[in-house]
């Protein structure tokens, strides 16, 4: 999988690694762990610069990020859970997690957009709650840049200071990187095999009701 992503930087340059972090965001093929520190790594090899690597990734970050502000504005929570009821199980969300999202930016506000960005689980997901709020676009990318500038930063400088030692980490980079795959592979599985539809859709039932 290593190979795969330094293909596409080498291919692409800086551009292939804000494309591979936009996808990550809109949904995640390849982790961020693994695509800004291979990114960090191969600048040490001098076909890009550190920072053009921590500006790229930032950027592509920034921009997979705001599909999902957009959804949460005008679908609104009500829509957004019925979603993730009726496809929940290929979404790994649940109306549950939808809920967890609003309950966290509404006890933190801006800061949860900041914040939740440097945390792998709701990296994305708290972009859904900042749209259903309505919070302005241009509060919401200020914060959201900071945070991903402070996250694509972290990773990137992982893999440069890794470059450093080029022959030591060379020959764990491709078992390390298949390693992370592995694992982000059996975590989607285990999420979509022990989804629970029954919980979903009664969730999505009282809505309805709610609603009605």
């Amino acid at each position: 999988m290593d190979d795969f992503v330094r293909n596409i930087m080498e291919t692409f340059g800086v551009f292939g690694i804000g494309m591979l972090m936009f996808l990550e965001n809109i949904f995640p093929p390849i982790p961020s762990e693994l695509i800004m520190p291979l990114a960090g790594y191969q600048s040490t090899q001098g076909s890009m610069s550190i920072v053009a690597v921590i500006v790229s990734g930032t950027i592509g970050s920034l921009l997979g990020i705001i599909p999902w502000y957009y959804a949460g504005h005008y679908l609104g929570e009500r829509r957004m859970k019925r979603l993730a009821a009726r496809h929940g199980r290929w979404l790994t969300l649940s109306p549950e997690d939808v809920d967890k999202a609003n309950a966290w930016f509404r006890r933190r506000g801006a800061a949860a957009v900041l914040f939740g960005r440097l945390v792998p689980t709701v990296r994305t997901l708290i972009s859904v709650p900042a749209g259903v709020a309505h919070m302005p676009l241009a509060t919401f990318l200020i914060y959201s840049a900071i945070g991903s500038a402070i996250w694509t930063t972290f990773l990137a400088m992982l893999g440069f200071l890794l470059g450093q030692q080029y022959e030591m980490v060379e020959g764990y980079m491709g078992p390390v990187s298949n390693a992370i795959i592995i694992a982000i592979v059996a975590f989607y599985i285990y999420r979509v095999v022990t989804f629970d539809p029954g919980r979903s859709d009664g969730e999505a039932g009282r809505e309805e009701r709610e609603r009605g």
